[in-house]
């Protein structure tokens, strides 16, 4: 009897496994957040890079625009796009936060030192949990938005030449 019923079990536990294993296949792996474009961002807090202070939906929505950068000094396509973020910072209409990700502060300010500062307010997120609000997964991503705190675009890696050209498009032309 004992026999039988540990037969049963390894082949109900074999199946099991076999199931799970089926199920996983057939989900998606690709993690999208373009889905996010056009939602209202809500209950925002970031912690100011320095400061003893918070960055919240009130701070956001003093810009016409403001593009939230996430950077690291360790990442190198962050170094890649750091020029546009350089020349943004030009634009009259676009207010610049850039999100310090899972980095040591003293390597964040000789990056910054070397390189410019092209952020109008810098924020941390030394664990990384402020950036899931923000569908961030990896770095460097950027999110635009627009004063009513909506989404308006999401960039996913480093930032080139033709988002440099649609950002300044899209806070020209509103």
């Amino acid at each position: 009897m004992k026999i039988k019923l540990v037969k049963y079990i390894v082949v109900i536990f074999f199946l099991f496994v076999i199931s799970v294993f089926f199920i996983g296949l057939k989900k998606d792996s690709i993690y999208n957040t373009q889905g996010l474009v056009g939602q209202k961002l809500t209950e925002i807090r970031i912690d100011h890079f320095s400061e003893k202070k918070i960055i919240n939906d009130e701070d956001l929505k003093k810009s016409k625009f403001t593009l939230i950068n996430f950077w690291a000094s360790w990442c190198g396509p962050c170094r890649e796009e750091h020029s546009f973020l350089i020349k943004l910072n030009e634009e009259k209409n676009l207010r610049l936060i850039g999100v310090n990700f899972k980095d040591k502060k003293n390597n964040a300010l000789k990056f910054l030192n070397e390189l410019g500062n092209p952020y109008d307010d810098l924020a941390k997120d030394e664990l990384g949990k402020h950036s899931i609000g923000f569908g961030i997964y990896g770095i460097p991503e950027s999110i635009l938005i627009n004063n009513n705190l909506i989404i308006i675009k999401k960039f996913v890696g480093p930032l080139n030449e033709n988002d440099l050209n649609l950002i300044k498009e899209t806070i020209n032309s509103k």
